[in-house]
């Protein structure tokens, strides 16, 4: 049976990929929202490994450490689309273009 705990973790991750679907606008509020469904996920599968028999955290530590990394190149995009475009709307940005 889920847990309030496990629903609670599964409805802000729904709530947040709703946010990214119809909010992104902004590559800084697309980034929030990616860094929410992140630590969803994360926090789910921390407290699935806890409340099962398996004493394993590398794969809620895998997510997290992946999780880091995405933020990093994120901000990094955001900083480099900031100085080239002089803005950061995800509108104005044609990615394919050099």
């Amino acid at each position: 049976l889920t847990s309030p705990t496990n629903l609670l973790f599964t409805l802000s991750f729904i709530i947040f990929t709703i946010g990214f679907t119809f909010r992104h606008t902004h590559l800084l509020s697309a980034l929030l929202c990616l860094e929410g469904m992140m630590l969803s996920v994360f926090l789910l599968m921390a407290t699935w490994s806890m409340n099962s028999n398996i004493s394993s955290f590398i794969l809620p530590l895998t997510v997290l450490t992946l999780s880091a990394c995405e933020a990093g190149i994120g901000l990094a995009l955001l900083i480099a689309s900031a100085r080239t475009h002089n803005t950061a709307n995800l509108k104005n940005l044609n990615l394919l273009q050099c």
